[in-house]
């Protein structure tokens, strides 16, 4: 330790000793900055020094700051002062996150790698909504941590963690925020594009979701997650009875398929059998091929709520209606379509010649390419 440390250490006795207010004040503001000055440097032994320095300083100050402003606001700058600092006194760190004043403990929970999830989780289950909020805003949350902030069932902390990417949220917990979506759209639409939360979780909250948060969802929503949302919504339109199919990939599909073509086994009956077995991959690569289009073209037809656009290439590829019926269906990887809705769809179909059917798919290649 310098002179200048030692000295300044006399001088807290000498303040806690007296009981001098503002002394106490001016000492803690000097031996933050000389911590501050050369905290990288320290080791284990002058951190816990200046540990013992501060916490003792900071127990004065916190029986002013009752009744005095500046004593807060002077606890508050220390607090800011400290969080970002990696090598910060732990013990003074505790002290300043335990607080019940939001300006001294904010920047501590929100920002120090001092605090462990015990103390988080222990500040989460008894403090109020301002801590909570600070925690939430933290870079980096474990499960146990949310879930000891979403049991509290604050709106607000949980926009929060929808919104905070570095937030590992447990399954209990988005059945939490789910819930309390359905009757707030804001955090319908942020826990709805959160990449981790679950297909199964993701439906539930569309289900109950009004058109304007649907259409926000899918506006907001990551590439890689455009077509899942979508599909969730196609599946709450139809009936919950009735689930999507869900987006894979197709790379393995497209070169079964093509090594079937190559070998001359590729067929109506093929298809049929991808179809009714409901291997929406392989159907949709064995499709494109029959058809002479691309994977790119029917993927998005086969995620279409409307039956027209996928009969398209259906009819280029000259299939029965069994096959065709089997197709629409392998849509969705549960449930049926409705009577009403097959045979509106066959009497399209049945109108439809091959010739119209391979111009629009062509036009549709064309501008896909």
């Amino acid at each position: 330790m310098s002179t200048a440390g030692l000295s300044i250490i006399d001088e807290v006795e000498s303040a806690i000793r007296l009981g001098s207010a503002e002394k106490g004040l001016e000492t803690a503001r000097r031996v933050t900055d000389l911590f501050l000055s050369s905290a990288g440097s320290f080791d284990d032994e002058q951190i816990a020094l200046f540990d013992d320095v501060l916490e003792r300083l900071i127990g004065t100050i916190e029986l002013r700051a009752l009744a005095d402003v500046g004593a807060r606001i002077a606890l508050a700058e220390i607090s800011a002062q400290l969080a970002p600092v990696a090598q910060a006194p732990p013990s003074v760190i505790r002290r300043l996150a335990s607080n019940d004043e939001i300006r001294i403990a904010g920047p501590v929970l929100q920002e120090s790698a001092r605090l462990d999830d015990g103390e988080l989780v222990k500040i989460a289950s008894s403090k109020g909504e301002p801590h909570l909020l600070a925690i939430a805003g933290r870079w980096w949350l474990k499960e146990i941590v949310t879930d000891a902030l979403l049991a509290r069932r604050y709106p607000s902390v949980s926009r929060r963690l929808a919104a905070n990417p570095g937030a590992r949220v447990s399954g209990s917990g988005f059945a939490i925020m789910v819930g309390q979506a359905e009757a707030d759209p804001e955090l319908a639409v942020g826990v709805g594009v959160r990449v981790d939360l679950p297909s199964e979780l993701r439906r539930r909250l569309l289900r109950s979701a009004s058109d304007a948060v649907r259409a926000r969802l899918l506006s907001r929503a990551p590439p890689h997650l455009f077509e899942e949302i979508q599909s969730a919504i196609a599946a709450v339109a139809v009936g919950v009875d009735r689930e999507m199919s869900g987006v894979r990939d197709f790379e393995g599909a497209k070169r079964a398929v093509a090594g079937l073509k190559a070998t001359g086994q590729l067929s109506e009956a093929t298809l049929l059998g991808f179809a009714t077995q409901r291997r929406y991959e392989e159907t949709a690569a064995a499709l494109a091929a029959l058809s002479g289009s691309t994977v790119e073209v029917i993927r998005p037809l086969m995620q279409s709520l409307r039956e027209d656009g996928l009969l398209v290439p259906c009819k280029a590829a000259q299939l029965s209606w069994e096959a065709t019926a089997a197709v629409l269906e392998c849509r969705f990887a549960t449930g049926a379509m409705k009577p009403a809705d097959l045979a509106r769809a066959q009497a399209h179909y049945v109108r439809m010649t091959p010739e119209n059917a391979k111009r629009t798919l062509r036009f549709w290649q064309v501008r896909a390419s």
